[in-house]
């Protein structure tokens, strides 16, 4: 069996003993055919909003508006989203004093090449274009305090904004259940401070805080809040495929607008646990597997199916090494993943410490699985974060066998980020 997983802007092979494959899990996704191009599905969904007026409608008279971008982390196609925006936006105001304001949360800032890359020179060097920087407590704005009991603090573009909207793009996601909609506030362009509140040990341990799950998750409940504080007013979110192209677009409300790009995402995504001894998983390729960091979320996908003391062969390319000072810190200084775990754990909402989110998730998994890493990255860097390191498919799998002491099942997960696994 030979079955291609996405790695950096390739691919990589891995060729498998039929009988060892208990399955190979794959959305629907791949499968389904909008019956339109990209920037047509990204128009009908504008005019069609879902539970709000029209952008023109809602730009009218409204002199200051903000519109929240994603960064460099996320392969959203902003070249396709935000020139209709930008349009219907001035449709409505020809006089609107319109700022992009780059959704970057606790990620470093956008660099200008990425700008040119993600948006194209039209917009890149003609419109006004800040990078949030959620350090920057000067720039921030107190709004009000989340359900946690967290202090709500927001980019004061963003909270001072007469009209604030966002584009982004909606999949599943490993602790806030989906992407897009309300994560575009929070935290897209939230403070240090309420980021750490919302991603809280508490939180992030919840039965609730898992991939495909909105109803009753607490970190998704401070986040339509923040959304609803910040009068976030309208979004533009798309669901892509595996080559980035666009197959369907939501418009309009923040919530149910998004609640309906995460029911459609679902019905094509959502499969039931292959339980195997190893899991071998990609991290969706570039832009989501540039560090270890990100590719925690491919690992949680697997750790839904992999047998306890089962072995997850993780496969990201990891071109920018850890991704996180404080995560790598946190697994060199101690070689034991329970013992980081328990000590997460006790950890109150207001101590949060940066990537600690990352690392509990991490150790969790790393508490019940070996993990091996097939990727670029240092030998010694992959070590140091308590995995095993390996060239290639063929090698991980021998490896996987040497600490099973056997020949173990196999399922493969192509596309980890875009599975839910319950």
């Amino acid at each position: 069996m030979n079955i291609h997983l996405p790695y950096g802007r390739g691919s990589i092979e891995a060729v498998l003993p039929d009988d060892r494959v208990k399955s190979v899990i794959t959305s629907k996704l791949e499968e389904y055919s909008p019956g339109m191009g990209e920037a047509e599905l990204i128009e009908d969904a504008m005019k069609n909003p879902v539970g709000r007026e029209s952008l023109p409608a809602l730009s009218r008279g409204e002199k200051n508006v903000v519109v929240i971008a994603s960064d460099h982390t996320r392969p959203v196609p902003s070249r396709l989203i935000i020139p209709p925006m930008l349009r219907q936006i001035r449709e409505g105001n020809e006089n609107a004093e319109i700022t992009i304001l780059i959704a970057t949360g606790c990620h470093r800032g956008t660099t200008k090449a990425e700008l040119l890359q993600k948006f194209g020179p039209e917009i890149a060097e003609r419109e006004r274009i800040v990078i949030h920087d959620c350090g920057d407590e000067r720039n921030m704005v107190s709004i009000g305090t989340l359900p946690s009991g967290g202090a709500l603090k927001l980019n004061r573009i963003a909270a001072e904004a007469d009209l604030l909207v966002s584009e982004g793009f909606i999949e599943p996601h490993f602790f806030a259940g989906f992407s897009g909609g309300r994560k575009s506030v929070l935290p897209g362009v939230a403070s240090l401070e309420t980021v750490y509140a919302n991603h809280c040990a508490a939180f992030i341990e919840s039965e609730y805080a898992r991939c495909g799950i909105l109803d009753n998750n607490p970190i998704h409940r401070d986040m339509i809040y923040a959304a609803r504080r910040a009068n976030l007013r309208y979004i533009v979110n798309v669901v892509i495929n595996a080559g980035h192209k666009v197959v369907k677009a939501f418009a309009g409300d923040c919530d149910s607008a998004h609640r309906e790009g995460a029911a459609f995402l679902e019905s094509l995504c959502k499969t039931p646990p292959a339980p195997a001894d190893i899991v071998i998983v990609s991290n969706n390729g570039y832009p989501l597997d540039q560090n270890i960091y990100q590719a925690v979320k491919g690992m949680s996908t697997a750790e839904a199916t992999c047998n306890p003391g089962g072995v997850i062969i993780m496969v990201a390319k990891c071109e920018d090494g850890c991704g996180g000072e404080a995560f790598f810190n946190t697994f060199r200084q101690n070689p034991d993943a329970a013992a980081i775990l328990r000590e997460i754990l006790k950890v109150p909402a207001d101590k949060t410490i940066a990537d600690q989110w990352q690392s509990q998730i991490f150790a969790r998994i790393l508490a019940k699985h070996r993990v091996i890493l097939v990727s670029d990255a240092e030998k010694e860097l992959v070590r140091a974060m308590h995995m095993l390191p390996a060239k290639d498919i063929a090698g991980a799998l021998e490896a996987a066998d040497r600490l099973l002491a056997r020949p173990g099942s196999i399922t493969v997960i192509p596309e980890g980020i875009s599975s839910i696994i319950c």
